[in-house]
């Protein structure tokens, strides 16, 4: 299944065209599109679906679909051990 995933906007290369950016998704960072969102800024969240930025979403309920999406195992079913490895970074930094 491929989902559109929110994310946040990490960086943006300009100089690339298509335009793209650097997406942050809890954890996990890939390259997207950002031609169809051209006016996106880095600290903002996007839809992303098959690494093409959709459209803009606000903060709240970018985290929330991604919490729920982790709660239903969809977002390492979408990411695969990238995700998982992240997420076992993420909790080893804590417990430092």
């Amino acid at each position: 299944m491929c989902l559109a995933v929110p994310g946040r906007v990490v960086s943006i290369d300009d100089t690339a065209d298509p335009l793209t950016g650097l997406i942050d998704f809890g954890g996990v960072q890939k390259q997207a599109c950002l031609e169809y969102v051209s006016d996106v800024k880095v600290g903002e969240y996007v839809i992303v679906h098959v690494g093409f930025a959709l459209q803009r979403l606000d903060e709240e309920s970018a985290l929330a679909s991604l919490r729920l999406f982790e709660e239903l195992g969809l977002l390492e079913e979408e990411f695969g051990d990238a995700w998982q490895q992240a997420a076992q970074q993420s909790e080893g930094s804590e417990t430092r």
